[in-house]
């Protein structure tokens, strides 16, 4: 009889976990893919004379040509000019240095500034791993600044490549600089930057408690545990302490960020800095911490105005191929550049001078927005550049043996890489010249520990695609 009696207790908490997982699952049809995963390309909003004149423009404009030029060999660039005739002047400028056009696309759409992280789409997927655009309300950081452009601009991009687009503008306004998520749940965030009530020009949310923000971003981001920070409003920083200037995850057991010292040069709160380095991941697991200077000196721009502070690493952007690095002509540089290619080892970091932009309030990450790459209703990247034609990787969970299966349209060197859930390379599969054809590989995955690993699937060297598997017993 207690035996019975067992049973029906074990079925009963199967069929409750179950109707958990279920109510849970309703509460969450978006999830934000993390940074690192595969773009499309990388969006950007071109500096222009509209709003703050010619002088900012040009001072802005050799940022913009160093950022394209870095991410075009390895992804579409999204290009946003003010109109006709500053995407004759843009062209001109990337024609100039030899920055090849096929890969760049061009909207025009008129914004009032760069900050395209900001107020530009949040790109996610719904849980039949369909894409869409987030279009999240912008108001100028609390109405330090006009947003009337900027604002409408996820709903333009939405419609210009043919993406459903979510209208939250009603629902929450939120920067996307001032979300930073792990990708396994756990979203970091500072209060001031998304639900402080004063002064007046800090305001996004008024009357929004954090419970009620805390749901919203489960619905819409995906993200279930919360790393809330006080943060600081109404001084210097137009953004009240964005987190993304200080703090940022590598993956869900790794984040980037300052030691005490610099975080309290930063401004933050003695009581925030407490909660980030106790900070746990979804399993409780508290995070390993990677520290990264500030810079030895205040930053000077490239015309001599010497801005009286020092700048920050962490803003750095990761695409397909590179990351982009904010740099400042200063020792420190190659101090940060070392420690942050460390984390991306299949990747190469590009130091992208900053200086004039730093001096309007942001760096690298504050300019730009990735966009994920689709995927159809089998699983399989859908990729434009048509390089791997097709990626399979079954079974996924797996727990014994792994295959991958891809099909390449010409004769190639291709070679077939494995990363554990850190970064580390630990199995070269293939890397051979092939002919075209349908290519088949199976891996013995049962010497790996449990976690999420990385196929890069690479032609000539270059990452085409990468693909995730998660091991499991």
């Amino acid at each position: 009889m207690s035996a019975l009696k067992n049973k029906i207790l074990l079925v009963a908490i199967s069929l409750l976990f179950i109707l958990m997982n279920k109510n849970l699952n309703a509460q969450m049809p978006y999830k934000m893919p993390t940074e690192d995963q595969l773009h499309e390309g990388t969006w950007l909003q071109w500096p222009h004379q509209h709003e703050y004149g010619t002088t900012y423009r040009n001072r802005l404009d050799a940022t913009w040509v160093a950022m394209t030029q870095a991410l075009v060999a390895g992804e579409k660039v999204h290009l946003i000019a003010y109109d006709a005739t500053e995407q004759t002047r843009i062209t001109n400028l990337l024609t100039a240095v030899s920055i090849p056009l096929a890969n760049i696309d061009f909207k025009l759409f008129q914004t009032n500034d760069v900050w395209v992280r900001d107020n530009g789409p949040i790109f996610v997927r719904d849980t039949n791993q369909n894409l869409l655009i987030e279009d999240w309300g912008f108001n100028g950081w609390g109405g330090k600044f006009n947003s009337n452009l900027c604002n409408p601009i996820p709903a333009s991009v939405g419609a210009a490549i043919g993406t459903p687009v979510v209208n939250l503008n009603a629902v929450m306004t939120v920067e996307g600089g001032a979300l930073e998520q792990d990708g396994n749940g756990v979203l970091l965030a500072t209060k001031s930057s998304i639900l402080s009530q004063s002064p007046a020009n800090s305001v996004r949310n008024a009357g929004m408690t954090q419970a009620q923000a805390e749901t919203i971003f489960t619905q819409y981001l995906g993200v279930t545990k919360f790393i809330w920070l006080n943060g600081v409003t109404g001084g210097s920083d137009i953004t009240d302490m964005h987190i993304d200037g200080f703090a940022k995850f590598v993956n869900d057991s790794t984040m980037v960020t300052m030691n005490n010292t610099d975080l309290t040069y930063w401004l933050l709160p003695s009581a925030d800095i407490t909660t980030l380095n106790n900070a746990s991941n979804i399993n409780n697991r508290p995070y390993n911490f990677v520290y990264v200077p500030l810079t030895a000196n205040d930053v000077v721009t490239t015309y001599g105005n010497n801005l009286g502070y020092k700048g920050s690493y962490v803003n750095y952007y990761v695409a397909n191929t590179v990351v982009l690095v904010p740099n400042y002509n200063d020792p420190n540089d190659t101090v940060a550049n070392n420690i942050i290619q460390a984390l991306y080892p299949t990747r190469t970091v590009i130091g992208i001078d900053v200086r004039n932009l730093y001096l309007n309030g942001g760096m690298v990450h504050c300019v730009t927005q990735q966009q994920p790459v689709a995927i159809n209703t089998t699983g399989v990247i859908e990729t434009k550049q048509k390089e791997i034609e097709l990626v399979l990787v079954f079974p996924n969970p797996a727990n014994n043996i792994s295959t991958i299966q891809f099909e390449l349209p010409r004769d190639e060197y291709v070679s077939l890489e494995m990363y554990n859930p850190v970064g580390q390379l630990i199995e070269t599969i293939v890397a051979a010249q092939l002919q075209k054809g349908k290519y088949s590989f199976t891996t013995n995955i049962n010497k790996f520990q449990n976690g999420t690993y990385t196929y890069l699937l690479k032609q000539n060297k270059n990452v085409v695609t990468s693909r995730q598997i998660i091991i499991a017993e």
